[in-house]
């Protein structure tokens, strides 16, 4: 039997409600039966997903396992794929018709490019709101210096499972995951892709994303089992990217750079959960300003100034109780007298029809 060219895995657990359209959006794409496979990687699901998969079958292939998580997915179904590039989806999302024709149109046009991300339009089940999500320009991703690596941190939203596709031969390089990325398997695994081989991020939003109740790493609440589970493999981030990025000949400057921003995220998980001290949240909420914004008025700078010195009166918890609080309550709008701080990220939301 021929091998295909492009191998799409899909991973899901407990998607009864959403797996059918992720399957049908992938056999909508207009790419030759012949040249593409579908491999469906079941994590263990407890509801009615198995079956709805099956009713895909020959023309998907089904492999279930025991549940371990999206490292555990990824490291189970990509030594199964038999493509030379595998398109990655997970099983609540699904893609835009010519997903596909463009992603690969890229990936020949660029042969010493390794991975490719693009925009993507996020619709929100509870709000109803669909909302575009892009880079401003095409950007070219690569760890050859901090700033890169910075842009690199700041658009790497673009490159998650759903959004990010990769040539068979990278991805070799980069398994085994570690299985205790449990969720954000993907971020170890596309930072790695990056070092090998460089990333492009295309302006073009091809991908839903969808924002849901059981979402396992975007949730609003404060479901402090989905934050332990959070702050666990951010810290595992932390732990197991630096290694396996100095082996790929990423310099040490270069590595804190990628790492700045997930270190940032881990901690204000661990403080937000009352672990820590004051001095900590001082520490970490510095290093964030520093990397949220490029350029900010006097006045604003002088706001943020206060907001630094109350993380030294306030204990942890307490203290990003009350940033939540001063979200949920749209008080950031208050800012605008101060001067709207410009943002570090390239990124623009809204303004394209979804």
């Amino acid at each position: 039997m021929p091998k295909p060219f492009v191998s799409v895995l899909i991973d899901t657990y407990n998607h009864e409600c959403f797996i059918e359209q992720a399957i049908v959006s992938v056999l909508e794409q207009a790419i030759p039966a012949s040249e593409m496979e579908i491999l469906v990687v079941d994590d263990g699901s407890t509801d009615n997903t198995p079956a709805v998969i099956r009713k895909f079958v020959p023309r998907v292939r089904h492999l279930r396992k025991a549940n371990g998580g999206q490292a555990s997915a990824f490291n189970a179904g990509i030594p199964e794929t038999r493509g030379q590039i595998i398109a990655f989806l997970d099983g609540d999302d699904w893609w835009a018709r010519d997903k596909l024709r463009v992603v690969l149109g890229e990936l020949e046009k660029k042969p010493e490019v390794g991975t490719l991300g693009h925009g993507i339009i996020e619709t929100d089940l509870e709000t109803g709101l669909t909302t575009p999500i892009r880079p401003q320009v095409e950007c070219h991703l690569r760890f050859l210096n901090p700033r890169e690596a910075s842009l690199f941190s700041q658009l790497r939203c673009f490159l998650g499972t759903s959004r990010v596709t990769i040539r068979k031969t990278i991805l070799d390089r980069v398994l085994p995951i570690p299985e205790e990325l449990v969720v954000e398997a993907d971020e170890f695994m596309f930072t790695l892709a990056v070092a090998v081989s460089g990333a492009i991020v295309l302006e073009r939003p091809l991908t839903y994303y969808r924002l849901h109740a059981d979402n396992l790493f975007q949730f609003r609440t404060g479901d402090e089992r989905k934050v332990l589970r959070k702050r666990d493999v951010m810290a595992s981030l932390v732990r197991n990217l630096p290694p396996r990025l100095a082996a790929l000949g990423v310099p040490r400057h270069v590595v804190d750079a990628v790492i700045t921003p997930i270190w940032v995220e881990a901690e204000r998980l661990r403080l937000s959960l009352g672990e820590g001290k004051p001095t900590d949240t001082f520490r970490v909420e510095r290093a964030a300003n520093s990397l949220a914004y490029c350029r900010t008025s006097l006045g604003y700078r002088a706001f943020k100034l206060l907001v630094l010195l109350s993380t030294l009166a306030l204990p942890p918890r307490q203290f990003y109780r009350a940033k939540s609080w001063y979200a949920a309550k749209g008080l950031r709008k208050m800012r605008r007298i101060l001067g709207e701080p410009t943002p570090a990220a390239p990124i623009v939301t809204g303004g394209l029809e979804a």
